[in-house]
């Protein structure tokens, strides 16, 4: 660069510069493209751009005429180790063009005998920035030329704002279309989750096709339960094992965000009418920009995996109506229909005995089995109405079960420290087992005192119903007896566990596990 050029070198150079730049919209080409024009222009001989990251990072991204000391083992002595403009550049102390009087890797490939320098002792550092913000430096020099003058300062400044603008443009072109990519990725994880019919379901689905889809590093999907976040899904559970629950709870407590970042991870909470159900944890690829577009799409993808938490419950509330309506239905029907013609087999079972003479022995004792069978039969209709429309459930299991025992003619003691904060098909679940577990008390045992001990456990809830009767004879394969069949499939459905242990003479014990 000669520090006699004219005015009109000068505007021609930004001229060619800026068509230049205009050229690509892809940071690395352009960078590289104009640098040489840049040197070719200004008749220097090297130059070099550094795009800085973080602190102490950043990327040798163009750089033309290097001196063979510099560009040994694949440039290594340009993308390792800091240097006095890039420590100034990240101490805010270098906000305009400067001459580097003392370049410490020209120094140490003179010191280290690196190889040719080619008479290049000293560089220009200039800034590259857009009026707002800088993002990196761009370093020229020649051979045996020790300083550039203001006017070449000034120029090269110019030139810098101009390359500094094109980055800023470059970046901002590469978030819309990073953003266009995120939304179809986006799309593509919303009809998955739109799939999910229940709650388990959802959050596998939203960790693993959201991992698939986002190419995410690592993600877990935590549920609240209780006061409390569990983990129910990860790809890689390992990552999650240390505290992970502490760091649920803490990230989102500490800060009023709707998505906090920590360690390297996203916490996503999932928000239905302000509260908060679940939490996504996300880890993004390292290779990947964490800018406003990505917590854009995730803020989106937590708005989408809230409608689709809240539609299930609806479905299941909505499931449990109709269900709850049905049995309704049923116990009116057998109630008016099965039930009475019962009764009436029963009264006319009465009165024919009466006028039939004793002394007709043979059509009493038909008749007597008539009435007991008829009586009996009344009993169990009764007790199944009852159970299909239980009286009390809707204030709560324990008293359901109260009501039942009474109505069975049990003796019920029940050892519940406080009702846990179950849900509506796991409370269901308990009811349906405990009711059966008192009908084979009633059934097959000489006990009328029966316990049941309700308690919760980190991984869910358990029960056990004992009575103090002979005991009974448990098949070994339990589908012979259709009241144990039940309970145990009622059981598997919640995911959880039945088991039946008796001992003669000294009754027998229900034990049922659901999990949370």
């Amino acid at each position: 660069m000669d520090g006699g050029y004219q005015r009109v070198d000068e505007l021609n150079i930004m001229k060619v510069i800026a068509e230049t730049l205009n050229q690509c919209n892809d940071l690395q080409p352009m960078l590289q493209t104009v640098l040489e024009k840049l040197l070719e222009l200004t008749q220097l001989q090297a130059g070099w751009v550094f795009i800085v990251h973080d602190q102490s990072t950043y990327t040798l991204t163009a750089d033309a005429g290097l001196p063979p000391a510099l560009t040994w083992g694949n440039k290594q002595p340009m993308c390792e180790g800091g240097c006095h403009c890039l420590n100034r550049y990240w101490n805010g102390r270098l906000k305009e063009p400067v001459n580097i009087i003392e370049c410490k890797r020209l120094n140490e490939a003179v010191e280290k005998e690196w190889g040719e320098t080619e008479g290049i002792t000293h560089h220009a550092t200039v800034p590259l920035g857009d009026g707002e913000e800088f993002f990196g430096l761009l370093n020229v020099a020649s051979p045996d030329k020790a300083s550039f003058s203001d006017k070449e300062l000034t120029l090269l400044q110019s030139l810098a704002f101009q390359i500094g603008t094109a980055i800023k443009r470059t970046r901002l072109y590469r978030e819309e279309q990073k953003r266009a990519e995120n939304y179809q990725r986006l799309n593509a994880v919303v009809r998955s989750i739109g799939k999910a019919q229940d709650i388990e379901t959802l959050f596998n689905t939203v960790v693993d096709v959201g991992y698939e889809v986002f190419e995410w590093d690592n993600t877990a999907f935590y549920l609240k339960e209780d006061d409390s976040f569990n983990l129910k899904r990860a790809r890689f559970p390992s990552s999650f094992e240390l505290n992970e629950d502490y760091s649920v709870d803490g990230a989102l407590k500490e800060e009023d965000q709707r998505i906090v970042v920590n360690h390297g991870k996203y916490y996503i909470p999932i928000y239905i009418h302000e509260e908060t159900v679940g939490v996504l944890v996300v880890v993004p690829a390292k290779t990947a920009g964490r800018g406003e577009t990505d917590k854009d799409v995730l803020k989106a993808l937590a708005r989408n995996l809230a409608l689709a938490y809240e539609r299930i419950r609806l479905q299941e509330r909505r499931q449990e109506l109709l269900l709850h309506e049905e049995r309704k239905r049923l116990a009116r029907d057998l109630h008016d229909s099965v039930n009475q013609n019962l009764f009436t087999l029963s009264l006319t079972a009465r009165g024919v005995k009466e006028i039939i003479p004793k002394e007709n022995q043979e059509v009493q004792e038909l008749l007597d089995g008539m009435l007991e069978i008829s009586q009996d039969s009344l009993k169990e209709m009764r007790s199944l109405i009852w159970q299909l429309r239980p009286v009390g459930i809707e204030e709560g299991v324990i008293a359901a079960m109260r009501k039942y025992a009474q109505h069975l003619g049990l003796s019920l003691k029940i050892d519940l420290e406080e009702v846990p904060d179950w849900s509506k098909r796991m409370e269901e679940t308990i009811w349906r087992i405990s009711q059966e577990a008192m009908n084979n008390v009633k059934k097959h045992t000489d006990s009328l005192d029966v316990n049941i001990s309700i308690y919760k456990t980190e991984k869910g809830i358990n029960m056990v119903v004992n009575d103090h009767g002979k005991g009974i004879s448990v098949p070994k394969n339990s589908n012979q007896t259709l009241g144990l069949t039940s309970m145990k499939e009622r059981a598997e459905l919640m995911g959880g566990v039945l088991k039946i242990n008796s001992v003669e003479g000294k009754g027998t014990m229900v034990h049922v596990f659901l999990p949370f």
